[in-house]
C-alpha cells in the first residue's frame, strides 16, 4: 500500500504529517493559520489594542515559531481593521548578524566571552534596528505623507535612521537623503556652514572680477586666508561629525555602520541638536539614552496611525554563536528580562523562550526576580499539549486537508474503493482500530508532548502499516499491534533525543 491511497480512501488530500516546522509547513499556513490556537493562545496574545508582554517557555517543537506567526496575522488582521490604531510588529528572531557585529566590535572569538558582555542596551539597539528599518522601508517605498509629523518628529525619525538603518538594499546615504527630502526637513540652501563657505568664495571671486589687479601671485596667500576662513566653521562641523559618528559606532557594537556614511548624515543637524539629542555616546553600554530613543520612536509612530510596538522574540537557539547551549542561550536573553522594559508604555513582548531557560529561571536569585519580575509577564511554562488536544490538533489537520469524498467511478487507482463509512471531515479516531480505546489512543498521544513529535509519531504510524499491507489486500485502519510497535519505538527514539538535548 502507500500512503496516498490510504489517506484518499479517508478523504484525505496530501499528507498532513509530512511537516515538522511550521516555518516551511504548507497546511499550517494554508489553513491552520487563522483557525487552530494552542489551548494558552489568548493568554500569549492578549489585546492587540493594549500590547503586553507574555513570556512562554516551550520544548523544542511544542510550536512556539507556530504562535509567532499566527501573531503576526492576527496583528495584520488588527491593523486592516484599525487603521488609525495599528500594531508595529518587529521580529526579532535573527540574531546572527547582530552577534556577528557584536563580536567584531569587542575583538574576540571566544562565544562565551563575548555573550558574558552582552547587555540591555544592545538588546535595544538591536530592536530599533529593526524597526527603524522596517519603519524606513515603508516610508521610502511608499507615497507616505509626513505632513503629519512636526519638524520635531521628523528631525527625530531622520537621527534615528541615521544611527540605526541597516537596509541592504541600497546605499544608505542614497536612502538617508531620499527620506530627508521627503520629509521635507532643512533643505540645501539652509545649511549655514554651506552658506559661509560658499559666500566666503564666492566674495573674493567677485572681487578679483571687479579688480584684475589682485589676480598678482604675490596677493594670492592673503586672498586664500578669506576664503580659508569661510570654510573653517564647515570644517570644525566636519571633525565634530566625524568624532560623533566613530563615538556612535563604539557604543553601538550590535551594528556595522559606516562611520564615513554616519558622519556626513549628522552634518545636517545643527551642533545644538547633536548637543541635546539623546544618542549613544562612547564608551557607555547602559543608560537612560536608548529609553528616550524609544520614546522618540514611539511618538513618531504614533503620528504615522501606529497605536503601539510588540516585538516578537523566537529561535533564540538557532544562532551560529549560540549552538543550542543552554548556558549561551541564557548569557543572550538575561539581560533582556528587565521589568523597566518588558513594561514600557505601549510596548508588548511575546518571547517564545526553549523550555532548557526554565531551569534557570527557578535557580535564580531574589534580585533577578525583583529586575525581571516573571509574575507580571503573563508567564506560560511550560507550553503544553494534552493528549485531547493533541488529538483534536491531528483531526483538525486532517479536516483541513480534507478532498471530495471520492466515488468508485471517479478514483483513477482500482485499488482505492470509496469509504462508505465516512461521514463529515475526517478524523484521527477513523484511522486507527477500534481495538485500541478512545482513552488509550489519547493517554499515547500525550506522552508524545509537542506537535513535532506528534506529525512524526503519526507519518511513521502509517508508513509502517502501508508497510506492512498490499495494494491487492489492503486494510483501511491500524491495527492494535502495529500501533503498539511504533508507539513503542518512538518512545525509546523520544528519549533517547530527550537525554541528547536535556529536556527538562
Amino acid at each position: 500500500m502507500k500512503i496516498d491511497q490510504f489517506l484518499r480512501r479517508h478523504g484525505v488530500a496530501g499528507n498532513p504529517f509530512s511537516e515538522e516546522d511550521a516555518q516551511t509547513d504548507a497546511v499550517f499556513k494554508r489553513a491552520c493559520l487563522a483557525t487552530i490556537h494552542h489551548p494558552s493562545w489568548d493568554k500569549f496574545l492578549g489585546s492587540p489594542s493594549e500590547p503586553s508582554t507574555a513570556l512562554v517557555f516551550g520544548e523544542k517543537g511544542s510550536g512556539k515559531t507556530a504562535l509567532r506567526l499566527q501573531a503576526i496575522r492576527e496583528f495584520d488582521d488588527y491593523n486592516a481593521a484599525h487603521p488609525h490604531e495599528r500594531v508595529f510588529v518587529i521580529s526579532y528572531d535573527d540574531f546572527n548578524p547582530f552577534l556577528d557585529h557584536f563580536r567584531d566590535a569587542l575583538g574576540t572569538r571566544d562565544a562565551a566571552a563575548a555573550l558574558a558582555k552582552f547587555r540591555l542596551a544592545d538588546h535595544m539597539d538591536a530592536i530599533l534596528a529593526l524597526g527603524v528599518t522596517k519603519l524606513v522601508d515603508a516610508l521610502v517605498g511608499e507615497r507616505v505623507d509626513l505632513t503629519a509629523l512636526s519638524l520635531d518628529q521628523r528631525r527625530d525619525l531622520l537621527m534615528l535612521a541615521a544611527i540605526y538603518d541597516q537596509s541592504t538594499g541600497e546605499p544608505i546615504e542614497k536612502r538617508w537623503s531620499r527620506l530627508r527630502r521627503r520629509s521635507g526637513f532643512r533643505p540645501l540652501w539652509s545649511r549655514r556652514d554651506l552658506q559661509i563657505g560658499f559666500g566666503t568664495t564666492l566674495a573674493v571671486a567677485a572681487l578679483l572680477a571687479a579688480f584684475p589687479g589682485l589676480r598678482a601671485w604675490s596677493l594670492a596667500p592673503w586672498l586664500l586666508l578669506p576664503i580659508l576662513a569661510g570654510w573653517l566653521y564647515w570644517g570644525w562641523r566636519l571633525a565634530r561629525a566625524e568624532w560623533f559618528a566613530r563615538d556612535i559606532r563604539k557604543a553601538v557594537r550590535v551594528l556595522g555602520r559606516d562611520p564615513a556614511a554616519l558622519r556626513w548624515e549628522l552634518l545636517w543637524f545643527k551642533p545644538s541638536e547633536l548637543s541635546g539629542q539623546p544618542m549613544p555616546r562612547g564608551s557607555r553600554v547602559g543608560g537612560e539614552e536608548r529609553f528616550e530613543l524609544f520614546r522618540k520612536f514611539q511618538a513618531v509612530l504614533a503620528a504615522l496611525g501606529h497605536a503601539g510596538i510588540v516585538v516578537l522574540v523566537d529561535r533564540v537557539d538557532e544562532p551560529q554563536l549560540i549552538e543550542g547551549d543552554p548556558r549561551k542561550m541564557r548569557a543572550l536573553i538575561w539581560p533582556l528580562l528587565d521589568h523597566k522594559f518588558l513594561r514600557h508604555p505601549g510596548l508588548g513582548f511575546k518571547l517564545l523562550l526553549p523550555i532548557e531557560l526554565a531551569y534557570y529561571l527557578e535557580k535564580e536569585d531574589k534580585e533577578f526576580y525583583d529586575r525581571a519580575r516573571p509574575d507580571k509577564l503573563n508567564l506560560i511554562k511550560p507550553l503544553r499539549w494534552t493528549g485531547a488536544s493533541l488529538y483534536d490538533l491531528a483531526s483538525d489537520r486532517l479536516g483541513a486537508c480534507a478532498a471530495k469524498q471520492p466515488t468508485n467511478g471517479d478514483l483513477a487507482d482500482p485499488h482505492v474503493t470509496a469509504n462508505p463509512d465516512a461521514a463529515g471531515p475526517p478524523r484521527l479516531r477513523q484511522f486507527v482500530d477500534d481495538s485500541v480505546s478512545d482513552d488509550q489512543l489519547k493517554d499515547a498521544l500525550g506522552n508524545l508532548r509537542t506537535p513535532r513529535q506528534l506529525f512524526k509519531f503519526l507519518h511513521r504510524l502509517m508508513e509502517e502499516h502501508c508497510h506492512r499491507h498490499t495494494e491487492d489486500a489492503p486494510r483501511w485502519t491500524i491495527d492494535q499491534d502495529t500501533f503498539r510497535t511504533v508507539y513503542s519505538a518512538h518512545l525509546r527514539d523520544l528519549d533517547a533525543f530527550d537525554r541528547g538535548y536535556g529536556h527538562g
